[in-house]
């Protein structure tokens, strides 16, 4: 895929035409029978969420807290992909796993001194570019400038860690 020729109108269009690039994203939640579960959705599909297992839930669909984690997942994922593309950097396998840590404690109000939600975020790159280990940087570095869902998210501590794959790394 020429990624390049892709984007090169949409490219053009938001430099004539600065407003054209700004878009809102929505999501819409919708009860259900069950006052632990709900649909949600985003204008192109509808999710099935309902509350962890943790507190009550059924654990037979994503809680709202995997609904998180995989879009974040999503954005960092296809940000690095797409970024490898444009630069040109071959790459075999691009991995992103997302994980954070709650306690549930503070969902439930046990504790005045449990936060609620996530209390850290963790973000792990696993590239396996073996032709070009100087680039995983470029790669990282472009997905800190260009990835939507990661910055905003001043709320929570977020790592970003990389798993190099590729021997020649090493030297």
């Amino acid at each position: 895929m020429d990624l390049r020729s892709v984007q090169r109108p949409f490219k053009d269009q938001y430099r004539s035409d600065p407003s054209s690039a700004r878009i809102t994203l929505k999501a819409q939640g919708s009860q259900t029978a069950a006052p632990m579960a709900c649909s949600v959705d985003i204008g192109r599909a509808i999710y099935q969420a309902e509350a962890h297992s943790g507190v009550g839930g059924a654990g037979t669909a994503a809680c709202s807290g995997d609904l998180l984690l995989g879009a974040l997942a999503a954005c960092a994922q296809i940000t690095c992909q797409m970024v490898a593309t444009a630069m040109g950097i071959p790459t075999e396998r691009i991995e992103v796993k997302v994980e954070g840590d709650l306690d549930l404690r503070g969902t439930l109000g046990l504790s005045k001194e449990v936060p609620v939600g996530f209390e850290q975020i963790r973000v792990r790159f696993e590239i396996d570019a073996p032709k070009a280990w100087l680039a995983l940087w470029n790669i990282l570095h472009s997905h800190v400038k260009s990835a939507p869902g990661v910055f905003p998210m001043r709320f929570v501590a977020l790592v970003a860690l990389v798993s190099v794959v590729s021997p020649c790394f090493l030297v």
